[in-house]
């Protein structure tokens, strides 16, 4: 043997690993990962970044808020400084602006955001005149109250605002 042929014979002695055999021992691995942390980390960070951009506010100075109810759900926006009326500002623009583009079946600020399409996003599109999405000014910035009478609509709407908990973390009730 030459030692042309030597890496050629490590690799063939190196066993390959497995492929998780369900969705369970894929969750498993990801979380016995030593760098799992640090990628939710980056992943977070590169979020917030992308949504301080698309939104025109910092997260930093704002808190949001994703609520499920039996008509569909309240999407929240409030700047944690009372005093910070540019944020409020910027939130009552973004949030009068979201809710025209969701009754037009414009989802792109969210896409943008999370760097996917989430959930209940291709069915609240196809439903878009089942959905109703209401835009309220609060003391602290505002929010969008989303109704629907459409089972399979509301349904949708739910499984958007779940994946904004869960990829945003606010610690929000995810309903039934």
């Amino acid at each position: 043997m030459n030692l042309r042929q030597l890496p050629i014979l490590l690799l063939c002695a190196v066993p390959l690993a497995a492929a998780p055999a369900t969705a369970q021992e894929a969750e498993h691995d990801h979380a016995n990962c030593p760098m799992h942390a640090q990628h939710m980390k980056d992943s977070m960070k590169d979020m917030d970044q992308r949504g301080d951009a698309t939104m025109g506010f910092g997260h930093e100075h704002t808190t949001h808020h994703f609520l499920i109810t039996d008509q569909g759900g309240v999407i929240q926006v409030e700047v944690n400084d009372p005093k910070d009326r540019e944020s409020r500002d910027q939130i009552r623009h973004h949030l009068a602006d979201i809710a025209g583009k969701f009754a037009a079946g414009d989802f792109s600020d969210p896409a943008k955001i999370h760097d996917r399409v989430l959930p209940g996003v291709p069915e609240m599109i196809r439903l878009k005149d089942a959905i109703s999405w209401r835009y309220e000014e609060k003391e602290r910035g505002g929010q969008v109250v989303i109704t629907t009478a459409d089972p399979a609509a509301r349904s949708a709407v739910h499984d958007f605002l779940r994946a904004q908990i869960a990829d945003h973390r606010t610690g929000d009730p995810m309903g039934r």
